[in-house]
Parts: structure tokens; C-alpha cells; sequence
């Protein structure tokens, strides 16, 4: 059985999670750990999502992970048996990006959701964590084609596992939309507010803010808020927040699942970050090296603009696992691009402002000999030589 539920908003495969991730699967030693990839299955890129979240946990956490392959619902007997197996044997079970909806009706009326109560641990970020919920969310219908607000049946596990009748929105303190409200995985408070009106009376929503990780040990009957966000618990509008660190029992959700007032909550215990602060994307990332590269470059800086460099490109690199659709990975490299041509132009300028300088320490050497001012003549000559040229000076006539 469960005993440990992990709910993350986002970032599940970037630097900000790889702390967190690394004591979940302590809990689990060398047990079998698996990726399941339906959520993103009906991607033409689906493989590679996989073969990249699989790079991740080998290289950042240090954990090898397995795939179990189940993109649809009607695969070959051999191949669901297969998969069935592999998801049987998992003590970790991990799902994250996608469509929720897809997920939903390849998992529905199959050993899928029985498997997954299974697994002692089970992780699932984005939008694998809506299904756990009563309620989900059909975020590309709504979002992207422009359906009308509806909420659709989730797999209600949570409940089955804490008792706690949750709709879990990742994804919710999302600022993608700049001044369009995309906060509440894309929904907005607007739509948010007319949705919840529909959802049964006991009904509680738990919201997991970006690059954050809620952990519920069934066996202590306690959360933990882990990463940069916090955890909301809201009902008919009305929320509380527990930010990164707080520590609060299972029975917190409860409470407020079950339609007791709604007060600001007691101060949290203290607990033990499993995350470091830092960048929620690799887009912040770049835009703070980029200051700090003008600034190098205005102080005529080389070395350091060049260690700049290299250290967004290696930031590129630990990022590149990042399964969330945004243009930050374009435009950090944008930015690296801008570097490489910045540095170009200034050795440019620095190359041909040469000549003419050169051809104002000779003139001025010259004058000095002229003038019998040795003394200044023989500094003017060794300044060019130690700047590497050679001077070879004629008789005076």
C-alpha cells in the first residue's frame, strides 16, 4: 500500500526538485523505480520526454529509473501484461507532464489506478497530479482550444488514500500570462471561482504552487511543503497558505475538507528545507547572469564575462531535462548567443582601436627623442614592448 504521496505544481525534472526527489527515493532503497508515460503519450515527442526525464534522475538525483510504456489503453497483450508487471513490482512510481484528460481515458476501466495505490511511493507532478483528485481540470480544452469552464472526472485516489475528497491544481501560482491571469494551472481567477461553485460541498482544493512538492506520509498522518512555493487549501473562495516549510496533519486537510471555518492557520512547524532557493526557470536564470555579464563587460572583464558564459551554458545544460512547454529554454539560449557576439564586438573595438594607439605612443616617442627627453622616450619604449611590439629606433639625424 501508499505511504507516501508526493504532489508536485511543477519543475518535477529541473535542479529545484533534485534535493527533494533524492530523499523520496531514499524511502524506497534500491526497490524498482518507474516512469509512466501516458500522460504525455499522444505527443509526437513522447520518447524523448521520457529518455530525457530518465537522464535526469540518473545524472542529477543519481538514481537509475525504469519507463513503463502505456500511451493507450488498447495496447497488444503481451505489451499491457508487460507493463502491468514492471508496474507491480515499483515501490517509486512516477507520472508528471501531459494532458490530464488523455491520461484519464487511458487509465480509466483498467489495473491502472488499483497499481497506483500499490506503489509505496507515488510521485506525480503536473498534470499527472490532477487526476489524483475528484475533479480535474481539462486544461488543454479549456486553456488552449477554448472550451467552455467543465471539470471532468478524476480517479478520486487521494480520497481512496487519506479520505481527504480533494481537486488537486498543480501549477498554481503560474505567471506565464504576464497581466493575463494564467494562475490556478491556467484557469485564472475568474474561471476558478465560477468552477468551484460546481464541485460537491465537502469538496477541498489543494494547490501546489510552481517548483514546489507536497509530501503526505499516510503512516505520521502529516504534510510537508517543500521548494520555493507553498501549499493552498482553499474552499468556496475562501484559503489558507502554508508556505515552503511548513509541516501541518493529514487531518488540516480534513478539516477544511469538511466545512470548518476557515481561519489563518496556526505557525508552522519547522522543518528541514529538502529544496534550495533559487531560479523557478531557467529563463530567470539566464537574465540574472546577463546583468551581471554587463556589468563584467562595462568593467572591461574578460576572464569574468567568459566564466559568466560558461556558467549559463552549464545551466542550459542542467535544465535541458525541464519537461514544462515554455520559450525559456529559447530565450536562455538567446542570451548565451548575445554573449558570444558582445564578447566578439569588444575584442573587435579593443583589435582595431589598436592601430591608432600605436600611432599616438610613436608620435608622442618621437616628439620625446626629438626633444632629447630620453627619459620619457625609453618608458614610451618599454611599454610597448612589454605590450608585446618590437621598437626599432633609427639615428637622429
Amino acid at each position: 500500500m501508499t505511504e507516501l504521496i508526493v504532489l508536485m505544481g511543477s519543475g518535477e525534472t529541473t535542479p529545484t526538485m533534485i534535493k527533494p526527489h533524492r530523499a523520496i527515493l531514499d524511502r524506497v532503497g534500491d526497490a524498482p523505480a518507474v516512469l509512466l508515460d501516458t500522460p504525455y503519450g499522444f505527443q509526437s515527442n513522447a520518447d524523448d520526454i521520457s529518455a530525457r526525464a530518465v537522464a535526469y534522475f540518473k545524472a542529477s538525483v543519481g538514481r537509475d529509473i525504469g519507463v513503463v510504456s502505456w500511451r493507450r489503453r488498447d495496447l497488444p497483450a503481451v505489451e499491457a501484461e508487460r507493463a502491468l508487471t514492471s508496474l507491480r513490482q515499483a515501490e517509486w512510481l512516477f507520472a508528471g507532464p501531459g494532458s490530464p484528460t488523455y491520461a484519464l481515458s487511458h487509465w480509466r476501466d483498467t489495473p491502472i489506478p488499483g497499481l497506483i495505490t500499490k506503489s509505496k511511493v507515488v510521485v506525480f507532478a503536473s498534470a499527472a497530479a490532477l487526476t489524483l483528485g475528484s475533479h480535474a481540470i481539462p486544461v488543454y480544452e479549456i486553456y488552449k482550444a477554448g472550451l467552455d469552464p467543465h471539470w471532468v472526472p478524476a480517479l478520486d485516489i487521494f480520497r481512496e488514500l487519506t479520505g481527504v475528497p480533494a481537486v488537486i491544481i498543480p501549477h498554481y501560482d503560474n505567471a506565464e500570462g504576464g497581466h493575463h491571469d494564467t494562475r490556478f494551472c491556467y484557469l485564472g481567477e475568474g474561471r476558478l471561482a465560477r468552477m468551484e461553485q460546481w464541485l460537491p460541498e465537502e469538496s477541498v482544493i489543494v494547490g501546489i504552487d510552481e517548483h514546489t512538492a507536497v509530501l503526505v506520509d499516510l503512516p505520521t498522518a502529516s504534510v510537508q511543503v517543500v521548494g520555493q512555493g507553498g501549499l493552498t487549501l482553499r474552499r468556496r473562495g475562501e484559503s489558507r497558505v502554508y508556505p515552503t516549510g511548513s509541516t501541518l496533519p493529514l487531518e488540516a486537510l480534513a478539516d477544511t475538507s469538511a466545512g470548518a471555518a476557515v481561519a489563518p492557520p496556526a505557525p508552522a512547524s519547522p522543518a528541514e528545507p529538502l529544496a534550495e532557493p533559487g531560479a523557478a526557470s531557467v529563463g530567470e536564470v539566464a537574465d540574472a547572469l546577463d546583468a551581471r555579464f554587463g556589468t563584467a563587460l562595462a568593467a572591461q572583464d574578460v576572464q569574468e564575462c567568459v566564466a559568466i558564459a560558461l556558467e549559463l551554458e552549464t545551466a542550459i545544460d542542467d535544465w535541458a531535462a525541464d519537461t514544462n512547454v515554455s520559450p525559456d529554454h529559447e530565450h536562455a539560449r538567446s542570451v548565451l548567443r548575445g554573449m558570444i557576439v558582445r564578447l566578439g564586438q569588444a575584442a573587435t573595438e579593443a583589435h582595431e582601436a589598436v592601430p591608432a594607439l600605436l600611432t599616438s605612443v610613436r608620435a608622442a616617442r618621437e616628439q620625446a627623442r626629438a626633444n632629447r627627453d630620453f627619459a620619457m622616450a625609453d618608458a614610451l619604449r618599454d611599454a610597448l614592448t612589454g605590450a608585446g611590439f618590437t621598437v626599432q629606433d633609427q639615428r637622429l639625424g
